[in-house]
């Protein structure tokens, strides 16, 4: 418990799934969150749970697309809470579907916007204010599609996603010595609203679990502790890093 008192977060994609499960505990450990999403009722109901078990948060609605968006969510969590710590740059989109050469110029963008360019458009404003205290921890939610498993029909999702991974590790570079570490985490299937809209047949589910050595899907929350270990102090050392959070999908062919 603890392992974040006094530190302040922000997490979009917070109204649901991974981003939400990651703002509930972080604020359990002592953060103070500010949590952004598109849907103003999901994050106030966020906030309402968080409050009530005692903890701090606010919420600011709007388009992760949007660098006035991206620098508002930095400005709220100064003017509340004094500081940023923590930056959970988790929203995403499966984006346009199918075969690659039927994706249109609009789906192809509309997946880089959410996936990528909103986690280098939330750095671009939290690494400042981090800079100010010396030390903070960007974690990015990348997915293991692209980097352990490769599959038809979500090109755009699969391009967004890897390019993450580079983006992680050029931060981490340029910013490693003045305190700011820069992560990101490969979840394997969650069970969230996006798999469930993705996978929504037995059949679909039953391969998708078997893809994992665990055989089964995460919960949000599993995913939460390991964002959780990248924005503590326990991973004080890690940066740069790609860190699979799989199942064991990358080590499985069935």
């Amino acid at each position: 418990m603890n392992r974040l008192n006094g530190k302040v977060a922000i997490i979009t994609g917070a109204s649901s799934g991974i981003g939400r499960a990651t703002a509930k505990l972080f604020a359990k450990e002592g953060a103070k969150v500010v949590v952004a999403a598109r849907r103003q009722s999901e994050l106030d109901s966020l906030v309402a749970e968080i409050t009530s078990a005692g903890g701090a948060a606010v919420a600011l609605a709007g388009d992760v697309q949007s660098e006035a968006y991206a620098q508002a969510l930095v400005e709220l969590a100064l003017s509340k809470f004094g500081r940023l710590d923590v930056a959970f740059n988790n929203a995403g989109t499966l984006g346009e579907m199918g075969p690659t050469t039927g994706i249109s110029e609009q789906g192809w963008t509309e997946a880089l916007n959410t996936n990528l360019t909103s986690a280098f458009l939330g750095a671009k404003h939290q690494i400042p204010a981090m800079l100010k205290t010396g030390a903070g921890s960007i974690i990015f939610t990348s997915t293991f599609v692209g980097h352990s498993l490769a599959f038809p029909g979500i090109a755009a999702y699969a391009a967004s996603k890897s390019g993450l991974i580079g983006l992680t590790q050029a931060l981490a570079a340029e910013y490693g010595a003045q305190g700011v570490r820069v992560n990101s985490i490969l979840p394997g299937a969650v069970d969230t609203e996006m798999y469930r809209g993705m996978n929504n047949t037995a059949e679909s589910q039953t391969f998708v679990t078997n893809l994992h050595a665990l055989k089964r899907t995460a919960q949000p929350e599993e995913l939460a502790r390991s964002v959780l270990y990248l924005a503590s102090d326990d991973s004080s050392f890690v940066t740069g890093t790609a860190s699979l959070v799989d199942g064991g999908a990358s080590i499985t062919r069935t």
